[in-house]
């Protein structure tokens, strides 16, 4: 009996370690809002995912390579060895915020997310762009085309676009932490949402 059993144990932990290894990764690489800087984690939008992902059937294990402060610049550095170690396939890159609000380049911002594209694509997955909008206080030339970046990416690219992540969001304070910058854990499923309407046709596509 005993023997019986540590060989029915080790069928199931072959079967399991199987199924591990059939899943897929969605990889998430974003700055604070996808960190879920000033909540708790499983709060956040990327740990919403990956539950919605399980709950609807979808193969695809969801890796959150978030870092608060990130830059395009950040990302793209980081970006091959993720790549590389996770072969993931699908990329949601939500990137440039940062960028705007220190008024870097945004000939550099758009080339760094081209080349997030580029090289994500490159490694077999499908991408999408999470384009994000800055105070108006910028000045309206540099928001307008802060904001235009990110669809001249997606449209040059062949990637998906969601036009704004943050949309929803303008008129509650309850949507936002007390540094009126951050969102709040209540504001977490409306990021979901926003994201999910263009992420489910790239899911439909490649589990299929």
């Amino acid at each position: 009996m005993l023997l019986l059993a540590l060989l029915l144990a080790l069928n199931l932990a072959s079967a399991l370690a199987a199924e591990t290894a059939e899943r897929g990764k969605l990889l998430v690489i974003g700055d604070s809002l996808s960190a879920a800087y000033g909540i708790d984690v499983d709060e956040g939008w990327v740990a919403l995912l990956d539950e919605r992902l399980r709950s609807e059937g979808y193969p695809l294990d969801v890796v959150n390579s978030s870092v608060s402060g990130d830059t395009s610049a950040n990302g793209l550095s980081r970006l091959p060895t993720l790549l590389d170690d996770y072969k993931p396939a699908i990329v949601v890159v939500e990137l440039g915020g940062n960028d705007g609000l220190r008024g870097l380049s945004l000939k550099e911002l758009k080339s760094n997310l081209a080349q997030m594209v580029e090289q994500s694509q490159a490694a077999g997955a499908e991408v999408l762009i999470l384009g994000v909008q800055i105070p108006s206080n910028y000045g309206a030339g540099y928001t307008k085309l802060f904001a235009k970046t990110f669809a001249q990416v997606a449209e040059e690219g062949s990637a998906s676009l969601v036009p704004s992540f943050l949309s929803g969001m303008e008129t509650s304070l309850e949507l936002f932490q007390d540094d009126g910058i951050h969102p709040s854990a209540k504001a977490q499923p409306l990021l979901l949402d926003n994201t999910w309407t263009e992420l489910q046709p790239i899911l439909d596509r490649v589990i299929q």
